[in-house]
């Protein structure tokens, strides 16, 4: 659906996007994240042909952006970060407004869809300035898929949404990504836990992670929950594993990466050393923990190069 071939953007000296690549197919939900300034807006700006890349290739279903921006465009809804909105038009006149601008032939059809998906006909008549920050976001959203885009971009969608709106927000994009492809740009963790399936992870313009979630929360290293010492686990594994301290128990470390394919002879080597086990399993990682290493491990590169530079 969206492929896009090392895009890179400048700003004079500053490189904001360095040569990103990546292919989103059909139906797919995936969060962008990074740092502020990682990137991101300017990425999606890109894909929407807001934005002209200095360098690289996106295509829609196709369609170069740069090559036929109204074709590719029309596929396209976008809600950047600053939602845009008239306060002083209602919400329903707003909405027509949209589809109008947006070419959409049956236009009360259209809003009629569109304020039952975004759960707004009970304020279809509201001026949009007396609406809430959430309320607004939902405006945002109706505006951005009134036309029924096959791929919707949303930037920022819950930045300065309480918890009940963001939740809100969160049940409209899952029930949007029925019938579109769906990236979500965001620098909230729990924004793309909580609703993509696949991420991306923007570091200083770089892509350095590009993984199913599921894929990417599965960790080497396997869990112990034992009343044993630290001591008498390492004696017991031997050489097959390095043992650490792990919320109240013990991780291995086989640094090979195939933790999991190892479990069943950790056990019986567990069991033949006496050590009684309680929980044996793959480690689970959360997102957070995820985005530090990426972030470590590339301070750690930067720093190598430097180092190297020096020399």
């Amino acid at each position: 659906m969206i492929d896009a071939e090392g895009l890179t953007r400048r700003y004079g000296e500053t490189l904001a996007v360095d040569s990103v690549s990546f292919s989103i197919g059909s139906g797919e939900i995936v969060g962008l994240l990074g740092h502020n300034g990682a990137g991101k807006t300017t990425i999606m700006k890109m894909v929407t042909g807001y934005l002209e890349p200095s360098a690289g290739t996106v295509r829609v279903d196709g369609v170069d952006v740069a090559q036929d921006p109204g074709r590719a465009q029309a596929m396209l809804g976008y809600l950047p970060e600053n939602c845009p909105v008239y306060p002083e038009m209602t919400v329903v006149d707003y909405l027509d407004y949209m589809a109008g601008l947006r070419g959409v032939s049956d236009r009360p059809r259209a809003l009629r869809q569109v304020l039952a998906a975004t759960d707004l006909a009970g304020r279809a008549l509201d001026a949009i300035g007396t609406l809430s920050r959430g309320y607004q976001q939902r405006v945002g959203v109706a505006g951005a898929i009134v036309h029924e885009p096959r791929v919707l971009i949303l930037d920022e969608p819950t930045n300065g949404l309480d918890p009940s709106q963001t939740e809100h927000m969160r049940q409209l994009i899952l029930r949007l990504a029925e019938r579109a492809t769906v990236i979500l740009s965001t620098h909230i963790m729990q924004e793309v836990d909580a609703v993509c399936d696949r991420v991306m992870i923007l570091r200083a313009g770089a892509l350095a992670v590009d993984e199913q979630l599921a894929a990417l929360k599965q960790s080497a290293r396997v869990t112990l929950a034992t009343d044993a010492r630290q001591d008498a686990v390492q004696a017991a594994v031997g050489d097959f594993a390095q043992v650490s301290s792990r919320d109240g128990g013990f991780a291995f470390d086989f640094g090979n990466g195939a933790g999991v394919a190892h479990t069943a002879e950790l056990a019986q080597r567990l069991v033949a050393g006496g050590v009684s086990i309680h929980g044996l399993a793959a480690e689970k990682r959360d997102l957070e923990a995820v985005f530090r290493e990426v972030n470590a491990a590339t301070k750690a590169s930067a720093g190598n190069e430097e180092t190297t530079d020096a020399n």
